[in-house]
């Protein structure tokens, strides 16, 4: 049975003992997999989201790439002080956080019709 790219990816730096360049990492897996270059172009930002999504491997500076369970929790912890997060839509609506009040869109068209279907019971 043919192996996927992250389980190629792990034996890989299993095998190697030591961290990779992102880009060295993706030339071995791809050419395992038997990728065309136009493969190769079309799955390198899928693997990409795999390496960061699967828990087994850790993103180190110099887009680097090794197993978890080699380095340190210092190496691999991301300092979320500098991510912003910012409310795009221009009317917030309560996220279920009581901590902070957030304004919630008065949608004054829902009263109008409320009334409409009101008159046309009364008729």
């Amino acid at each position: 049975m043919k192996k996927s790219m992250i389980e190629l990816a792990f034996d890989i730096l299993t095998k190697e003992k030591k961290a990779m360049k992102f880009l060295d990492l993706w030339t071995i897996v791809s050419k395992e997999m038997g990728f065309t270059p136009s493969q190769s172009d079309d799955n390198i930002a899928q693997f990409y989201s795999d390496l960061s999504i699967d828990g087994r491997f850790a993103s180190l500076p110099g887009n680097t790439w090794d197993l978890r369970k080699r380095q340190s929790s210092a190496h691999t912890i991301v300092d979320t002080d500098s991510i912003s997060v910012e409310d795009e839509s221009e009317n917030a609506r309560y996220d279920g956080d009581d901590s902070e009040e957030v304004p919630i869109e008065d949608d004054e068209d829902d009263d109008d019709e409320d009334r409409d279907l009101d008159e046309d019971e009364d008729e």
